[in-house]
């Protein structure tokens, strides 16, 4: 899925989606139930968003005091970001995802969906890394690694070649 289609379904697809859910809850529940449902997962959504963001914070602080690297806290850190922010939207379908990424429970496995998909698109190409001035790609095999290391060695010299062009006066 393209980058356009990706966005139409963020910002056209979901809120409509969205507003049907909402309406049709308002059917059978009534409206001022519908209006109290939509505070109450607002007024939850940010209090436990604050409650596990805390959570994250001092998990992230012993981490970094015991000298290992936070990876796991920064991902809990932008999952429990992600819900907090889905759960201030108005919805039924955000409040979901919203409180799955705050829950615990359910956030390893969506973060584990999510790395998997990750590590498969930089595995097959699709997405590139930019590290310390040179281009990482991942390798699904050994063949040609030599022929991507010098890849990566004829980048970072036309990096510092344009670089030093730049540095000269005019």
């Amino acid at each position: 899925m393209n980058i356009l289609a990706r966005l139409a379904l963020i910002f056209v697809v979901v809120p409509l989606l969205e507003l049907a859910l909402l309406i049709r809850v308002g059917q059978v529940v009534g409206f001022w139930p519908t209006i109290g449902l939509v505070i109450f997962t607002g007024i939850a959504g940010a209090w436990l968003a604050r409650l596990e963001g805390l959570r994250t914070l001092f998990k992230l602080r012993n981490d970094l005091a015991h000298g290992k690297l936070p990876g796991q806290a920064i991902m809990d850190g932008m999952a429990v970001l992600l819900g907090g922010a889905l759960l201030l939207t108005p919805g039924i379908v955000t409040d979901i995802l919203g409180f799955s990424l705050l829950l615990p429970q359910t956030r390893g496995s969506i973060q584990r969906w999510v790395r998997e998909r990750l590590e498969e698109s930089v595995r097959d190409g699709s997405i590139h890394m930019t590290v310390m001035g040179g281009v990482a790609r991942a390798k699904s095999d050994d063949t040609g690694e030599e022929a991507h290391l010098a890849e990566v060695d004829r980048y970072r010299e036309a990096v510092y070649r344009e670089e030093k062009h730049q540095e000269r006066p005019s």
